[in-house]
């Protein structure tokens, strides 16, 4: 049976909604969500701080509709990057269980793709995407195992962000051919939240199959957890092998003859 996961359930500091919003999507059938703390460094020169602890969020967390255990709560922290200087990788990123980007133009969007230490990369749904993507950076980014967000809660809220979050998740599907894409809410409030299965033909108005849709709400959710997991704890593993030494003739193969010169040079 699948997993379900919505990766960006907007922070508030009404703690009330935000649990309602929790409780909503455990009864959904979400099993794990992440609370996405944006950041704009363009208007916030305070920087980056810690996440509050999920912890303090319920003595007993929701059980999962259909399941026996309670929804998982994760932190997750959104750059907005419209120059180079706004990603810089610090400690309090190790804070976070997910990061993720959000380039306001083509120079960004290339190096997050190409180069940036993250696990996702937002695409614009409230505004005309700036730029066209290109098949050389959507590629790279798929070979780094990083992720792109479509969020759909914006497509409720306003018709004229509506058609913007269709004609650019069209856009990035087309370059991608819906590899390596998550689909979420962004909810604010728990009327915004939508069930997985609704996301799932949902995903058919961003260009998606019905197989991709699925898993931009599951496997591939899945895959950026994994991948934030290993982001925070290490680069990787080298593994060396001895190399062989050359095939040589082994000595009872040699005739005697030869055998007598091999000894005596």
């Amino acid at each position: 049976m699948a997993v379900f996961m919505d990766l960006n359930i907007s922070y508030t500091t009404d703690k009330k909604r935000l649990q309602n919003v929790i409780a909503t999507a455990a009864h959904l059938g979400y099993s794990t969500v992440a609370i996405n703390y944006v950041v704009d460094l363009q208007q916030n020169k305070q920087g980056i701080g810690k996440p509050k602890c999920v912890s303090e969020l319920y003595d007993t967390f929701p059980i999962v509709q259909g399941k026996s255990r309670t929804i998982k709560v994760l932190n997750r922290l959104t750059v907005v990057a419209s120059d180079p200087s706004h990603f810089r990788p610090t400690a309090e990123y190790k804070a976070y269980d997910l990061v993720a980007v959000y380039p306001k133009t083509e120079k960004l969007f290339h190096a997050a793709c190409m180069t940036f230490d993250v696990d996702i990369i937002c695409v614009a749904v409230t505004e005309k995407q700036p730029f066209f993507f290109k098949r050389s950076p959507v590629n790279g980014a798929i070979e780094r195992g990083v992720f792109f967000e479509i969020s759909y809660a914006p497509a409720i809220r306003d018709s004229t962000m509506r058609r913007y979050t269709i004609a650019n998740s069209i856009s990035l599907v087309e370059m991608c051919k819906g590899k390596n894409v998550i689909v979420t809410s962004g909810a604010e409030k728990p009327l915004e939240l939508r069930g997985p299965y609704d996301i799932g033909n949902l995903g058919l108005l961003f260009g998606l199959s019905e197989g991709d849709g699925k898993s931009a709400i599951s496997t591939n959710c899945r895959s950026v957890h994994l991948h934030g997991e290993t982001r925070k704890t290490a680069l990787g593993i080298v593994h060396t092998m001895k190399k062989d030494q050359p095939l040589t003739e082994r000595q009872e193969d040699v005739p005697a003859s030869k055998r007598a010169k091999i000894e005596t040079a």
